[in-house]
């Protein structure tokens, strides 16, 4: 019954806690003097670059002031996105790593002819870079849809309808959203498809495998509970740990269609 996933990028098919970005994004700052933590960083992640640079300088103002003596602009938005574009570009290739079991759920999901297609809060140039890295490891949407693409991103839906369209799919309930992100969960919720969020792969984890691995059971649960209740809290029909468990997420969404439930 369902007939296509829409698969975020970052933190979700690859790089293992979405740590690309993350450090782009101190690292841009940086270079106007301004120390942002990584919980700045990965406040806004999922939005469109632009958008995620507006919010995070809006959250630093006060150090801004200090350093530039006046408050954060417009202009800065784009002087930092002008640094920070590159500085992703090349972080990129260091964190393209597909994520466990991704490539096992890609073919399950061609076994049972689902179709895949992507959005992603990157823009075009960043994946210029990233899309070739990720289909040497075997992962080539249909569609891929970026920021900037169109007038408004996450979590506005016209990325998602976007994908939609170009693929021939719909109605919007034969649709599964994967993301990481908040601002991800909701560009499907707008667009009135399923939605199901990844607690530990991504960006609210902010964890690489191995990091993830090294942690206790209890660790390990205090960070799936508060992603959880993140994702839930921003519209996710069901949250599951990686894309490594996505059939079975599909199998139990199929399960609530059949009962009569629309997203």
């Amino acid at each position: 019954m369902i007939k296509a996933v829409v698969l975020d990028w970052a933190g979700t098919v690859l790089d293992h806690g979405s740590r690309a970005p993350m450090g782009a994004f101190v690292d841009a700052f940086a270079q106007f003097g301004v120390a942002i933590s990584i919980a700045d960083a990965r406040g806004p992640m999922g939005m469109a670059k632009a958008d995620h640079i507006r919010m995070v300088g809006a959250a630093v103002n006060e150090s801004w002031r200090a350093k530039h003596g006046r408050d954060f602009n417009e202009a800065d938005v784009q002087a930092i996105f002008e640094v920070f574009e590159p500085l992703n570009i090349a972080a990129v290739e260091a964190h393209s790593a597909l994520i466990p079991g991704a490539s096992e759920t890609l073919a399950a999901l061609a076994e049972r002819g689902i179709r895949v297609g992507s959005t992603t809060g990157y823009t075009r140039p960043i994946m210029q870079r990233l899309a070739p890295l990720a289909a040497a490891q075997g992962f080539t949407p249909e569609i891929m849809v970026c920021a900037g693409d169109l007038a408004a991103g996450r979590p506005a839906p016209l990325q998602m309808w976007k994908v939609m369209a170009e693929m021939g799919i719909w109605p919007a309930a034969a649709v599964v959203k994967v993301d990481d992100t908040p601002p991800g969960i909701g560009e499907g919720r707008q667009a009135g498809t399923w939605t199901v969020g990844l607690a530990l792969s991504g960006n609210i984890a902010g964890l690489s495998a191995g990091e993830l691995a090294a942690l206790d059971d209890a660790e390990r649960d205090a960070i799936r509970d508060r992603a959880t209740a993140e994702l839930v809290g921003s519209g996710a029909h069901l949250v599951i740990d990686s894309i490594a468990d996505l059939p079975w997420a599909i199998t139990a969404i199929e399960e609530r269609m059949a009962a009569g439930e629309a997203p």
